[in-house]
């Protein structure tokens, strides 16, 4: 797609719904995000003009995005070449965060869980989830001081990221192993089945992928993002112990040394979910200029831990999985001082 020169993003943006190639949804998405990113900016050290040629190529992604979705597969490799979505990813967000005021706690760990990988060891981070962007946020974090960590990253993602028109071009520059979140399973019901199976398949592709050994994997037992309470405070969303359980077993089938580490993230103002959770696609994004924050706790005991010698299987798997939200939540009370 090629723009006039003669006009501005947002006029072209107008153009653009003119000629139908965007609904009026998508178009006032991209607006709202584009303005909320120039207010955003430090403008000392970017230019509108810079931010304006991002965006038109952002604006040329979402409209190849909606005339022809790009398929998935169940385990999706970023794509670098012709085109390189995972730098676009990371030169899209790098702008609107705040290096001075973000910070990562545990930098021993992620030095020891390097060496895990090195040695084909697999490494499974059991994690909050804030922002659509926390695949970009953990890159930003990490690309200077451990590139090849932020990189080898798998993260487990849901339908949305995957779906939505506007999600699409960050999620092609991400490893993605793709499955159906608890949350819209039901939704629509007739296709509950299907994304059963689908789910299914995932877990066996994961579970050969642990085999391998030297992967590294991200994961929210949440099934979801934090929101805000009815105080307006930020919570941590409660882990699912099946979720958990899941990957405990699939670890231990494996026969791979694989170490579980938790880990806590502080993106939630850079675009912050919607207030409640929505089924439907197309959600409101805006974005705001802040430090990020990542902490990386200790290796975790997943057979050891407060409730462990319970009799009922389902109270001590309930019980790890509180432990270990806990610990990500100790953990994110740790920086919540620094933002």
């Amino acid at each position: 797609m090629v723009k006039n020169s003669k006009l501005n993003f947002l006029e072209t943006l107008s153009l653009y719904q003119e000629q139908h190639l965007l609904t009026p949804k998508q178009i006032g998405g991209i607006k709202t995000f584009y303005v909320t990113y120039l207010e955003s900016l430090d403008k000392e050290l970017h230019s509108k003009e810079e931010i304006d040629q991002m965006f038109f190529s952002f604006l040329d992604e979402v409209i190849k995005q909606a005339k022809d979705p790009y398929p998935f597969q169940l385990y999706h490799q970023k794509i670098r070449e012709p085109f390189d979505y995972y730098q676009f990813g990371i030169r899209f967000f790098d702008p609107i965060v705040d290096k001075k005021s973000s910070s990562i706690l545990g930098k021993e760990r992620l030095k020891e869980i390097v060496n895990h990988i090195k040695q084909k060891h697999n490494v499974i981070f059991l994690a909050n989830h804030q922002t659509e962007a926390d695949p970009q946020a953990i890159g930003i974090l990490l690309k200077d001081e451990f590139p090849s960590l932020s990189q080898q990253m798998i993260f487990v993602a849901g339908e949305r990221v995957v779906t939505d028109t506007l999600a699409i071009p960050f999620s092609m520059g991400c490893d993605l192993i793709c499955i159906y979140s608890k949350r819209y399973i039901d939704h629509p019901p007739e296709l509950k089945e299907q994304k059963q199976l689908h789910n299914k398949k995932s877990m066996i592709l994961m579970s050969e992928l642990l085999s391998e050994g030297g992967k590294c994997i991200y994961v929210a037992p949440s099934g979801g993002r934090d929101r805000r309470n009815a105080q307006g405070e930020i919570e941590i969303a409660p882990f699912d112990p099946k979720s958990i359980e899941m990957f405990y077993l699939m670890a231990q089938k494996s026969k791979t040394p694989t170490f579980f580490y938790p880990m806590a993230l502080g993106t939630y103002e850079l675009l912050p979910p919607p207030e409640k959770i929505q089924i439907e696609l197309g959600e409101h994004r805006t974005l705001k200029r802040v430090g990020i924050h990542m902490a990386i706790g200790p290796s975790i005991d997943m057979e050891h831990f407060p409730g462990s010698d319970h009799p009922n299987k389902d109270v001590r798997r309930k019980s790890r999985a509180d432990y270990i939200w806990k610990l990500v939540h100790d953990d994110y009370n740790k920086f919540q001082g620094e933002k």
